[in-house]
């Protein structure tokens, strides 16, 4: 690809972007990597553990010295300013340094979630041209399938001892002849930094574009405003850093203010649970369906979290009752958070010693949120309607004007979520305004899953929607017209979840399968998915 910024929407259709506190006055020039690790090294604090993981704590310099090799490696593979390397791998130390290394070459980072099968890699690979894909060795299949839908070659390069191919590498080869000193780029505040991509409500996912002053107003922003981090605390918690959530919460906002982070490979309640004891972790990231999973393991009686001062909740809405339950058996508040890849991190929140049962708080400082209505008027408090919001970060599609035009009205960004806002300025969700459905903090097309379910030979016709579920939120169901002649049955609903579990990430099979004569459609023969949504509020929620 040319130059990136053909890629980016118009500046006439960007949101407005405010920098209305001091912290956000960032110098032209701006390497998030030198940000994050570089000028601790430089003022003394090397020596500092910066990243906690298994039988290993890394400090600062030993940081900077893989992330100095990681880079060295990449531009050793031609990466240069503003090439795109791919991420895909579990949360690790190799991760962390590998992504600080991306920064500090002037590449462009773009992290994907470990649960990605070939065709969405494939897409991912191709809209925004990746050149090196870093890989676990254990996560390293589904890249090398997507190989025969690429449009451009591509190097796999993996952390262990195996390679797809001999045009690959093997990551302790290129380190083992790497140098452990490397001049950070002269980066400037609005280069592209990182595309994050996330699933639309049609299935498709969408690139959103960040830059390093975004990157840094997050921390500086939500992580310094809400959460008053020092030296002293450590993070830890379970989403993937592929997630902008993760990212912030367990890379970004810890190394910014001289921390340190505590890493889970994989997760388990009882592990997440360990982990806070053994590290003394004191800022714990979940997804409010962690919260209430916890809330159900016996793990949770008698566990240490003495060292816990803060739970952070985003992702999906955290519900009152899981909220109260939390703080009745931990002591501990969660301070429920709203974010959007589009807008990198969290812009509403509730604070600490100030905290409402279901609602999702107040603007982060630095940030502005109102409610509209579908013709962008403001609605008085008490009355639902669209969430807009604007500040420091905002959405900037790739590769896509024509998104960009609905999510940014009169220079503010319309996240699709519905809120009311009450007399005293909270903020409380009530649903989304679209066919996204949030499980378990996972954002799910219902349109994608049902393309990939029209591809099974005994399917006629889909539907697949958001059903309420105690634990997740939400849960996709499918509801399925089969071809004439298809009996219905347990075996057939395994067959097809199983199906769709091979051909996406698996967090998005339906988890309900309802075999039905037709599906309720408009005149013009768009299935009504808003009727299937309310028909399974009413039989989950209202009837007794």
């Amino acid at each position: 690809m040319s130059d990136y910024r053909e890629y980016l929407p118009p500046q006439d259709l960007w949101p407005d972007l405010i920098f209305s506190l001091p912290q956000f006055q960032y110098p032209e020039r701006l390497n998030v990597a030198v940000e994050l690790l570089d000028k601790h090294v430089l003022n003394g604090r090397g020596e500092a553990t910066a990243v906690w993981f298994e039988n290993e704590n890394i400090s600062y310099v030993e940081l900077e010295k893989l992330t100095n090799q990681i880079g060295n490696a990449l531009k050793g593979l031609g990466i240069g300013p503003s090439d795109r390397v791919a991420l895909r791998m579990l949360n690790c130390p190799v991760f962390v340094a590998a992504w600080l290394a991306i920064q500090k070459i002037g590449a462009v980072g773009v992290a994907t979630m470990p649960m990605l099968r070939a065709r969405e890699l494939a897409f991912i690979f191709n809209d925004c041209g990746v050149k090196v894909c870093l890989c676990d060795v254990d996560l390293v299949e589904e890249p090398a399938r997507a190989r025969a839908q690429l449009d451009q070659p591509i190097k796999i390069v993996t952390t262990g001892t195996v390679t797809v191919d001999e045009s690959d590498a093997r990551l302790e080869a290129l380190l083992s002849a790497a140098s452990e000193n490397l001049e950070a780029h002269p980066s400037r505040r609005e280069d592209l930094a990182l595309i994050a991509y996330t699933s639309g409500s049609t299935g498709v996912p969408k690139g959103t574009t960040h830059t390093p002053r975004d990157i840094l107003a997050a921390a500086d922003g939500y992580a310094r405003s809400i959460l008053h981090p020092t030296p002293n605390d450590i993070f830890s918690g379970h989403p993937t850093m592929a997630f902008t959530f993760g990212l912030g919460g367990l890379l970004i906002f810890p190394l910014r203010f001289g921390a340190s982070v505590a890493l889970l490979e994989r997760f388990t309640p009882v592990m997440l649970i360990e982990a806070a004891s053994r590290y003394r972790v004191t800022i714990l990231f979940c997804a409010a369906t962690t919260y209430r999973m916890l809330l159900q393991n016996p793990a949770l009686n008698g566990a240490d979290l003495s060292s816990v001062r803060l739970c952070i909740s985003a992702g999906e809405t955290l519900p009152a009752a899981v909220c109260t339950e939390w703080l009745r058996r931990t002591g501990i508040e969660i301070l429920d958070g709203l974010g959007a890849t589009e807008m990198f991190h969290i812009f509403i929140s509730s604070r600490s010693g100030d905290t409402r049962a279901g609602a999702t708080g107040q603007p982060v400082p630095g940030y502005e949120a109102k409610i509209v209505d579908e013709q962008f008027r403001d609605v008085p408090p008490g009355i639902p309607g669209l969430l807009a919001v604007r500040g420091p970060t905002g959405c900037r599609y790739w590769r896509n004007n024509d998104l960009q035009r609905r999510y940014v009205r009169s220079g503010w960004n319309v996240t699709g979520d519905v809120y009311l806002q009450d007399a005293d300025g909270y903020f409380w969700y009530q649903c989304r305004n679209d066919d996204l459905i949030i499980c378990g903090g996972y954002n799910i097309a219902g349109p994608e899953v049902e393309r990939v379910l029209l591809e099974h030979a005994a399917v006629l016709e889909a539907a697949v929607v958001g059903s309420p579920d105690p634990v997740r939120g939400m849960i996709p169901k499918a509801f399925i017209v089969l071809r004439s002649g298809v009996i219905p049955g347990d075996g057939l609903v395994k067959d097809m979840q199983d199906y769709v579990k091979r051909e996406l990430a698996p967090f998005k099979y339906p988890r309900e399968v309802e075999f039905v004569s037709d599906l309720p459609k408009t005149e013009t023969g768009k299935i009504r998915r808003a009727e299937l949504r309310q028909r399974e509020i009413v039989r989950k929620i209202v009837t007794p």
